[in-house]
């Protein structure tokens, strides 16, 4: 019979080691390296885990076992220590039946501990989002006939409704918003791999952005220094012209945006670069719009973002009107 002080009546302890997909196998902490060698048991259920090839290469013998809670605990038994790699979905079946045994009261329970072995760090599930597009580029009738031309108009809409969450306040749909405007850059990064001549991936992307992100923020990775939000303007300006080499200011300004907005950025960098422009004159509200537009750049307003809310106020007072049953075209 066993009784309480023997060596079987020791309950051992159980780790339940978590890994993370989004890092490199074999990257592991060091307490999860301690573990594993400690451990008198390692068992994994999924003998195709990444991380099974590295363990066995550092010297850790793997058991491909699917053990229920109770084996578990019994294998405990004498004060034994098992580890058990968990798998993507983290092993529920086996976490909610050690949760019943021990809620039971009938069993001694081992000391249960759950380790993660390695961490996402920050941007890590955008690996998940690259890999998803790749899928769905592949498998998706849709999407796998989709062109950069083809899909040009929605990242406009896009760009609209962030704008509009932005200035709505809506912190749920903003994040959704940003969400839709990150999968514009994926999808189109993924379509240019393809490219027969010129081909460029999401990396490609990214590593350009870290590049001129640093290169234009000296006051940040180099020498400069800059006290004030001016002086990064400047420092950003500066770079800025050292990499585009503009022969005008008005280089690199998309005639495609909104009137207003074309006309602020004209104004900001006629107005940064110190020139002396005078505006053209003319008939019609097209000039007059030029007129105040650039007068809103000057004041520091941003004309396109004042006339969305000035609409807004006017929507609300047509909704208003409606609902006083004034009729309308239909009565």
């Amino acid at each position: 019979m066993v009784n309480a002080t023997s060596p079987e009546a020791v309950p051992g302890r159980i780790v339940l080691l978590t890994t993370s997909h989004r890092v490199a196998p074999g990257l592991l902490s060091w307490p999860a390296w301690q573990a594993l060698r400690a451990a008198d048991t390692v068992l994994c259920a999924d003998g195709a885990h990444p991380q099974l090839p590295y363990l066995r290469e550092a010297g850790i013998a793997v058991t491909e076992a699917s053990p229920t809670a109770q084996e578990l605990v019994d294998a405990c038994a004498g004060g034994r220590t098992a580890v058990v790699v968990a798998t993507g979905e983290g092993e529920p079946a086996l976490t909610d039946g050690l949760a019943r045994l021990a809620g039971s009261g009938r069993v001694r329970m081992p000391e249960l501990e759950l380790l993660p072995a390695s961490y996402d760090l920050p941007g890590a599930r955008l690996l998940d989002l690259v890999q998803v597009m790749d899928r769905i580029r592949l498998e998706c009738p849709w999407s796998s006939r989709q062109t950069h031309e083809g899909l040009a108009k929605y990242g406009i809409e896009e760009a609209y409704e962030l704008v509009e969450a932005i200035e709505a306040g809506d912190r749920d749909e903003l994040r959704e918003e940003l969400g839709d405007v990150l999968l514009q850059v994926v999808f189109h990064s993924r379509i240019a791999e393809e490219d027969p001549d010129a081909p460029f991936s999401v990396d490609d992307v990214a590593g350009g952005i870290v590049a001129k992100l640093i290169h234009r923020h000296p006051h940040v990775f180099g020498e400069e220094t800059a006290e004030t939000p001016e002086d990064v303007k400047e420092h950003w300006l500066r770079t800025k012209a050292e990499e585009k080499r503009r022969s005008s200011v008005t280089e690199g300004v998309p005639l495609g945006q909104p009137g207003l907005a074309l006309t602020a950025k004209l104004a900001s960098r006629v107005r940064t670069a110190g020139l002396d422009v005078p505006l053209p004159q003319g008939d019609g509200i097209g000039y007059e719009l030029l007129a105040l537009a650039v007068r809103a750049e000057a004041d520091g307003v941003d004309p396109e973002a004042a006339l969305r809310s000035a609409a807004r106020v006017y929507r609300d007072a047509i909704r208003q009107t409606e609902g006083q049953g004034t009729g309308g075209a239909g009565d």
